[in-house]
């Protein structure tokens, strides 16, 4: 078996369990968005939103894989045990209760359910859509029976083919030129950064941190071989993320050229509600919506899941069904707030927590060289920390980041962080965090070896 070969085959299977862990519809809103509001500029957008939302979960699933660790708690353990928890309580929440898991419901309501709506039922709507989405939810988690086999073997294969129809249509009968959208103002500038950043609502980075253990243990069956599992991994990962950026571009393709006959909207679930419309007509509306939601329940399914049972894992006293229980009233609370709220206050989440994924992750596939040293670790964590939690100001919806306190902050970090209003001020952070780590880590190896 140490001698096995891994064929091309092998590959596709790790490559389409790669894509079906990345995309999801609540994936679809983001790039259509990014779309219109890049314009003409959504080349560079775009390179900047598959760098962070597609090459970033494959790094993820490398770096579990070197590390031989299973999962986030493991690949952060050096840094130390309850520091370790505390990251991973914090992922699992953002991609479970307080942010993913109440998108998983609110997407399809804004993509379907939402614009035939009038302003003043809005509200009871979202409530009615929510209130059954989750009472499904729930049930099939409970059940965990057939019905979520069927839904990913025929419902959410026939919502990607419906897509690349919507596709193929705008590609022979394009809605407008990629040329003549002018970008918005922040991405007239720094485009590429906004695409990065916007790539950060994906959450499949941390996501793969939690989930991609899965996936390792489907490599490790094709490929026995330890020494064959990260290569397997990257190379699978390039075939699964190449079917996810193509999905991507296409999204992002809708999203610019909608400008010509739609303005630019509060999300991209309204605008891929209209360019649906304008080529399939009320068919296409009814049709989006119905694939829309049986595959977000899909995903709303697997966080629900993976939440109650990990955290069941971790505080057995609390049993699974208590923890599905409060995951669905309070996802269910969640949504209610709606789509763009939704998204406004989990930026800040993201922007504090993406960094230390990021450095977390990078840290990972370095580990072979300083030998997993926790010191390097604690050192470019520690650093990047400082820079985060700014960035997390900034980002603040303007109820909190205008008051007194955070705009002093804000002020101070603009005067005194290189990078801060790119939202990149943690690299040069981590950076020095990484050479003071390895610095001290070669000067115990001297002192050690004398």
């Amino acid at each position: 078996m140490e001698n096995k070969r891994i064929g091309l085959k092998d590959y596709l299977v790790i490559g389409s369990l790669i894509f079906g862990m990345l995309f999801g519809a609540g994936n679809l809103v983001f790039p259509v968005h990014l779309g219109q509001l890049a314009g003409n500029h959504w080349a560079s957008a775009a390179g900047g939103f598959i760098l962070s939302g597609v090459l970033l979960p494959l790094l993820a699933l490398v770096a579990l894989s070197i590390t031989r660790a299973r999962g986030l708690f493991e690949l952060a353990l050096p840094v130390g045990n309850w520091l370790a928890l505390a990251f991973l309580v914090l992922v699992h929440a953002t991609i479970g209760p307080l942010c993913a898991t109440p998108r998983t419901a609110t997407v399809p309501y804004a993509i379907g359910v939402a614009p035939y709506l009038p302003a003043n039922l809005q509200q009871v709507g979202l409530a009615l859509y929510t209130g059954a989405f989750f009472l499904l939810a729930y049930f099939f988690a409970l059940k965990e029976g057939k019905v979520t086999e069927i839904i990913g073997k025929v419902l959410n294969p026939a919502f990607l083919v419906m897509l690349l129809v919507i596709f193929l249509m705008a590609f022979i009968w394009p809605m407008g030129s990629l040329r003549q959208p002018a970008p918005t103002t922040a991405y007239r500038v720094s485009s590429f950064a906004n695409g990065f950043l916007q790539g950060y609502n994906t959450m499949d980075a941390l996501a793969m941190l939690i989930f991609g253990v899965t996936i390792i243990a489907a490599v490790q069956q094709l490929a026995p071989a330890k020494r064959q599992v990260p290569l397997a991994t990257a190379i699978g990962g390039i075939v699964g993320i190449a079917g996810v950026g193509i999905l991507y571009l296409g999204l992002i393709y809708l999203g610019t050229t909608s400008r010509h006959h739609f303005a630019i909207a509060s999300n991209g679930g309204t605008t891929l509600n209209q360019v649906a419309h304008y080529y399939l007509g009320s068919f296409g509306n009814a049709l989006l919506l119905t694939l829309a939601t049986i595959t977000c329940l899909t995903t709303a399914m697997g966080l629900l899941i993976a939440f109650s049972q990990d955290f069941h894992q971790r505080f057995p006293q609390i049993s699974y069904k208590n923890f599905l229980r409060v995951n669905c009233l309070v996802s269910f609370l969640i949504a209610n707030l709606g789509l763009d709220k939704i998204v406004a206050w989990s930026t800040p989440i993201l922007m504090f927590l993406y960094p230390l994924a990021i450095v977390l992750i990078l840290l990972g596939i370095l580990s072979p060289f300083f030998n997993n040293h926790a010191g390097v670790y604690r050192w470019a964590l520690g650093l990047t920390v400082i820079p985060a939690v700014f960035d997390m100001v900034n980002a603040l919806p303007a109820v909190l980041r205008n008051s007194k306190f955070n705009q002093s902050l804000i002020g101070w970090a603009s005067h005194h962080l290189p990078l801060f209003q790119a939202g990149f001020a943690w690299i040069p952070f981590a950076l020095a965090g990484l050479i003071i780590g390895l610095l001290v880590w070669y000067g115990q190896r001297y002192y050690t070896s004398k």
